[in-house]
């Protein structure tokens, strides 16, 4: 069964790289990219497999024990949407960190730490109880809590410190959830649950457990006004580490949790999705005026997942197939360009030894002459994360924007509009002074003997990411949207059928 294996590879190669890594040279390099690769592989498989099976949903009885006794891994479309997000994502990014993580000593336990965090990202996805779901949901965190802090200077540490602390609450909030789940429900398989609620009356006691999870989760999703950890620990991390946190991490333990809860295990509860809608318009609006002031790009980059986050949820707050639609097509559009932002922000970071846009303006020559595959990809992920045609932003906020107006949310619509703008504003001036000005002659910083994109494998996972962003925006749509992104919404919307197929196997 292909299920378990996106728990078991990863962890695997944690455990392998951990005891061989530190004594030979280029060992976590290959060995932890070919099993990243692998993953990405199976991830399509499985796409492949669940597209030509009669339930689309497979269930992994571990132990052979049945539901709702034994632990369950369940995959449907909604979790290979996930699975294929997340491993495509952690396959660049660990390709990029080969030469990245060079200036970093111990490269094999950032490897280690960094399939630590994969192993309990897909778990989080695949699991089927909610206790598992907290247990890889640990997993993860302790991993993203390691590697922020992985360059060990005052601002890391500071930065991991708050993440800690934020995180510690969005724990305690999430376990006293599953706390009272169990003593309500005495089940903690997920489809379970679902089906015994169905049979309970006490309607304040499953939103207030609801609520619990929401806010919970709404921590890990750094949704307004549960965001304060972010803004330091993306930039503080290294750049294919935030590439994750922001990428993958906050939608996977956020996101993801938010939206399969709300739909698959509880009762669909209208005011509780209006107020997800609201967060999610609260979310875009501080997070990108707040984006606006920045000069450290990392740091910018990091409000602006605050404020795409909030379109996500915006989306599936609506609460119709069109606005969940659009919400997780952004997820995934937003997994893509704001990796390859990241990324983008690493190689200025690791070139210049700067983030700031006024002293990467300062220079003698433009960022764009000495650095032409950079520029290409950061003026493609800006235009994408800005939603401009035809890039593949674009297209997931035009359908949240239409799915605003049919909903009659026209405020919805109003704050997508003026929000896309802003972020546009925004990033004309990342281009402008991180790529395409340069000072006068008496402000002139010498940078003609900076090497000329040596980097070769950087460059490889910023124009794939690039390419990416332009062909799911003006080539794959239609296509992603009949055969994928339709079932995933089908997983969502129809909230009875996921515990049915789950239980009658």
């Amino acid at each position: 069964m292909i299920v378990p294996i996106f728990v078991i590879l990863p962890l695997f190669a944690a455990f392998i790289n951990s005891i061989v890594g530190k004594f030979i040279k280029n060992f976590s390099d290959i060995f932890v990219n070919l099993i990243n690769f692998v993953l990405m592989v199976l991830s399509f498989l499985a796409l492949y497999k669940l597209g030509l099976s009669d339930t689309k949903t497979f269930v992994y009885l571990v132990g052979g024990w049945e539901i709702p006794f034994g632990i369950a891994m369940v995959m449907d479309f909604y979790t290979v949407f996930m699975l294929l997000i997340v491993n495509v994502v952690a396959f660049f990014v660990g390709l990029y960190a080969v030469e990245y993580m060079e200036k970093y000593t111990e490269k094999w336990g950032f490897y280690s730490l960094f399939e630590l965090m994969l192993t309990g990202m897909n778990g989080v996805i695949i699991s089927g109880d909610i206790f598992n779901i907290f247990v890889f949901l640990e997993i993860a965190s302790i991993g993203s809590y390691a590697l922020v802090s992985f360059g060990t200077e005052k601002e890391e540490l500071e930065a991991t410190f708050k993440y800690i602390v934020l995180g510690s609450i969005s724990t305690g909030l999430i376990l006293l959830g599953i706390i009272l789940t169990y003593g309500y429900t005495s089940t903690l398989n997920l489809a379970d649950i679902s089906k015994t609620i169905k049979g309970l009356s006490n309607d304040y006691t499953i939103k207030f457990i609801l609520l619990l999870f929401i806010i919970g989760f709404g921590i890990k999703a750094a949704v307004v006004p549960l965001h304060s950890w972010l803004p330091d620990a993306h930039p503080s991390a290294p750049a294919p580490i935030s590439a994750m946190l922001s990428g993958v991490l906050i939608k996977t333990l956020g996101v993801y949790l938010i939206s399969r809860f709300i739909f698959n295990v509880f009762p669909i509860d209208y005011k509780m999705l209006s107020i997800i809608s609201y967060l999610g318009m609260l979310s875009m609006i501080v997070g990108v005026i707040l984006a606006l002031y920045q000069w450290d790009y990392k740091r910018l980059l990091a409000y602006h997942s605050i404020s795409q986050v909030g379109y996500m949820l915006l989306g599936i707050g609506l609460g119709t197939p069109l606005g969940i639609l659009g919400g997780i097509f952004h997820l995934m559009n937003h997994s893509i360009f704001k990796s390859l932002l990241f990324l983008t922000s690493g190689v200025l970071e690791h070139t210049f030894n700067t983030r700031d846009l006024k002293k990467l303006s300062s220079f003698e020559l433009p960022v764009s002459k000495i650095m032409p595959t950079t520029t290409f990809s950061a003026y493609v992920g800006s235009l994408s994360i800005a939603g401009v045609p035809p890039f593949n932003g674009f297209w997931s906020k035009l359908i949240i924007i239409i799915a605003c107006i049919q909903a009659k949310n026209l405020l919805g619509a109003f704050v997508a509009i003026i929000v896309s703008i802003l972020t546009l504003s925004s990033f004309l001036k990342v281009l402008k002074y991180g790529f395409y000005s340069s000072a006068g002659q008496e402000e002139k910083l010498a940078n003609n003997n900076v090497e000329k994109e040596s980097f070769i494998f950087m460059k490889i996972s910023m124009v794939c990411l690039a390419i990416l962003c332009i062909i799911l925006g003006v080539l794959l749509y239609p296509e992603i949207k009949r055969v994928f992104l339709q079932n995933v919404v089908d997983v969502l919307y129809q909230t009875d059928h996921y515990s049915s197929i789950i239980l009658s196997q």
